[in-house]
């Protein structure tokens, strides 16, 4: 799997969808809710052993893919985790095992790449993941990332 970060090119919604419909796995998300480099890999593998073993909620394995990167089992919250036209920023998870120069010839069909890496939006992550002052005063601001993986985690504990 590969993560990119990078400013969406016009039309990135349907050029997705036009790849999706030629075999490849490639979810995008606003890079603004992306804790860290394992949230949207870490949702990656748990959606895909959730197909494999019929546990998936949703049909497609890309919005299984924000379903576990959301920390929800509503499908609908999990959307805004995407991709619309007021995004700023994608983080475009490749989830297929692809050369290098495949992966680079992709991305420029889908984002203007910057050197930014992850760079999350705290106020809106921590109201998005419910993630409550008490909790920052027991394990610190840095430690966001890690609550938000165990949200990732408990999804499949919810059904």
């Amino acid at each position: 799997m590969r993560l990119l970060f990078g400013r969406p090119i016009r039309g990135i919604i349907d050029r997705i969808n036009d790849l999706r419909s030629k075999g490849y796995l490639i979810q995008a998300m606003d890079a603004a809710m992306v804790v860290s480099e394992r949230h949207p890999v870490y949702a990656a593998e748990k959606a895909i052993a959730a197909f494999q073993e019929g546990r998936n909620v949703a049909r497609d394995l890309g919005i299984e893919i924000l379903r576990y990167a959301s920390g929800q089992r509503q499908i609908e919250k999990a959307l805004s985790l995407g991709v619309s036209d007021e995004t700023k920023r994608v983080a475009l998870l490749m989830v297929d095992d692809l050369e290098d120069s495949e992966v680079e010839r992709l991305a420029d069909m889908l984002i203007e790449r910057d050197d930014c890496g992850i760079s999350f939006d705290e106020e809106r992550v921590r109201r998005f993941y419910d993630i409550t002052d008490a909790e920052i005063e027991a394990v610190g601001r840095e430690r966001i990332p890690d609550l938000v993986l165990e949200r990732v985690a408990l999804v499949d504990a919810y059904r």
